[in-house]
């Protein structure tokens, strides 16, 4: 098996990816929601951090977190955040040999996309990519269409405004 190396610094901010182990037709995340929130809550009053921004889409989820001061941490956070989600929901999933004999369930896949932010720029352009990704994915027209974001959170804080990323007549399908 290949050595996977993460690069962990401290007073850093990160931006994740997560995805379920099947994204085909799932829809698991939004499904399960409130199992979601619980498991960031668990995590956050044991192992704290910011979510500075946060998308929850059918399938896979993308934020950026800040550790607190001298914490690098993240692995442990998500690892413990996956395991409570998947405790708190009913099993069904199709799960692999490989997992059985691991004692996993078949829901995440087992590894994250995390990069680290390197300044303003970086951050800014990855919130608005956060924010944007249920209209890339067809979801919706308008990013304040997709409740499972912290889209909303950012308008009421002025830094966009409510008819920010609207697709218009743009075929999002094809992008064109």
């Amino acid at each position: 098996m290949t050595q996977y190396r993460r690069l962990y610094v401290a007073n850093a901010t990160w931006f994740f990816t997560v995805n379920l182990a099947t994204r085909q037709n799932n829809h698991l995340l939004v499904e399960q929601i409130n199992a979601l929130r619980l498991a960031f809550r668990y995590v956050k009053d044991r192992r704290p951090f910011i979510i500075n921004a946060v998308v929850i889409m059918p399938d896979h989820l993308h934020c950026i977190w800040t550790l607190p001061a001298g914490d690098t941490d993240f692995s442990t956070r998500w690892n413990l955040l996956k395991g409570h989600f998947s405790r708190s929901i009913d099993k069904g999933e199709r799960i692999s040999q490989s997992r059985i004999s691991k004692r996993e369930r078949g829901i995440w896949q087992r590894r994250f996309w995390a990069h680290l932010i390197t300044d303003q720029d970086d951050f800014n352009n990855h919130v608005d990519y956060i924010h944007w990704n249920p209209v890339k994915h067809g979801y919706v027209r308008k990013v304040s269409e997709w409740s499972y974001s912290s889209f909303h959170s950012y308008v009421q804080q002025g830094v966009y405004s409510s008819d920010w990323g609207y697709a218009g007549e743009f075929n999002i399908q094809s992008g064109e």
